[in-house]
């Protein structure tokens, strides 16, 4: 921590860097920033580190110039407003996924639009409620915003195919189909381990991804694969998926390409549709607030048990080394559920009884 009141510490990344560069991740003092006028100054109490962290350092994904700190997921507590925000007040706990054009939260304090912000949910501790913001958008909009499907418990013929589903998209993905639709959800997993992660969040069947599909599901007595959520090895399946899926069915895409051929699913005419959770703020979309509007109802949901944290590992306190350790866990690769990091071991005791 900075003694300067002015200031703030940041932990600052090396563009294009491993792991084993000893400046990849520097804790470094900086002045503390100046809220706009939709904004909120947030006092981070935990981060998640997601894929995307680790691809941005490591040069697979550009970010702009301008972007110093990672860190695409935080709760904490709102310590100063703009003059324009109406939705949240000092004080406030909040959750919230950030925009990938401006400075991560991997900060003392950190500003965010607050039309992109939840108010956390109040079951959960900063640790948990930290694992949720960008894997719930993501999940929420390639479901029903994307896919079009439809928040109803009512019996559907057609199946969820969810490729990767142990991972934290995948986690969030499972439970809000299983919870809120009526779709058979088919969850994919290769290790015992996630595939009893797939089962404990809501998957009706989980089927082998390193083994051929379309053979598990037709032993299945399912109905027919209407939906597909291609969350991870999206090429290496990519033939199969087209083979598969139903005539006239959707299937939703979040994984990074050069590109991706879309021709073999025309005959079906199977619909393809792209999911990136920084669009709308990305944008400024005129249905940005929609993000505020999610992850409030996650919270809502979460706090009636319906969903929960996929949070499955904890690091404390927040600094560059923890944070180097949990890019090691992501790059490892094989986790399930999400890695988090927090200011200390207080952020994971709940605010409420």
């Amino acid at each position: 921590m900075t003694t300067n009141p002015l200031n703030m510490t940041a932990i600052k990344y090396s563009k294009g860097s491993t792991l084993a560069d000893p400046d990849c991740l520097i804790d470094v003092e900086v002045e503390r920033p100046i809220p706009g006028p939709h904004d909120l100054r947030v006092d981070v109490n935990a981060v998640s580190v997601n894929p995307l962290d680790t691809k941005i350092r490591g040069g697979q994904v550009a970010a702009p110039d301008s972007v110093d700190s990672l860190g695409w997921d935080a709760a904490g507590i709102v310590e100063a407003v703009g003059e324009n925000v109406t939705l949240f007040r000092p004080g406030d706990a909040v959750y919230y996924a950030g925009s990938f054009d401006r400075n991560g939260s991997n900060a003392q304090f950190h500003l965010v639009d607050e039309r992109i912000v939840g108010h956390m949910p109040e079951s959960l501790t900063f640790a948990e409620a930290a694992a949720l913001p960008l894997t719930s958008l993501t999940a929420w909009q390639l479901l029903f915003d994307r896919l079009s499907v439809r928040r109803d418990k009512q019996p559907v013929p057609g199946s969820l195919l969810v490729i990767g589903a142990a991972g934290g998209v995948g986690s969030m993905l499972t439970q809000l189909a299983s919870q809120l639709t009526g779709l058979t959800v088919i969850a994919t997993a290769s290790r015992a381990q996630s595939r009893a992660w797939c089962l404990a969040h809501g998957a009706h069947h989980v089927i082998d991804h390193c083994q051929p599909l379309q053979a598990q599901i037709s032993a299945l007595s399912v109905p027919p694969v209407t939906h597909i959520a291609a969350l991870s090895n999206t090429t290496e399946h990519w033939k199969e998926l087209a083979e598969l899926i139903a005539p006239q069915g959707k299937i939703g895409v979040i994984t990074d390409h050069n590109s991706l051929d879309a021709v073999p699913f025309k005959a079906k005419s199977v619909s393809l549709h792209w999911e990136m959770v920084f669009t709308r703020p990305l944008f400024g979309t005129p249905d940005m607030i929609e993000q505020h509007h999610i992850l409030d109802e996650v919270a809502t949901l979460v706090n009636a048990g319906v969903l929960r944290s996929t949070v499955n590992h904890m690091i404390h306190p927040l600094n560059a080394f923890h944070l180097r350790e949990a890019h090691q866990l992501i790059e490892n690769g094989g986790i399930t559920g999400k890695v988090v990091v927090a200011r200390s071991a207080v952020d994971s005791v709940k605010l409420k009884p």
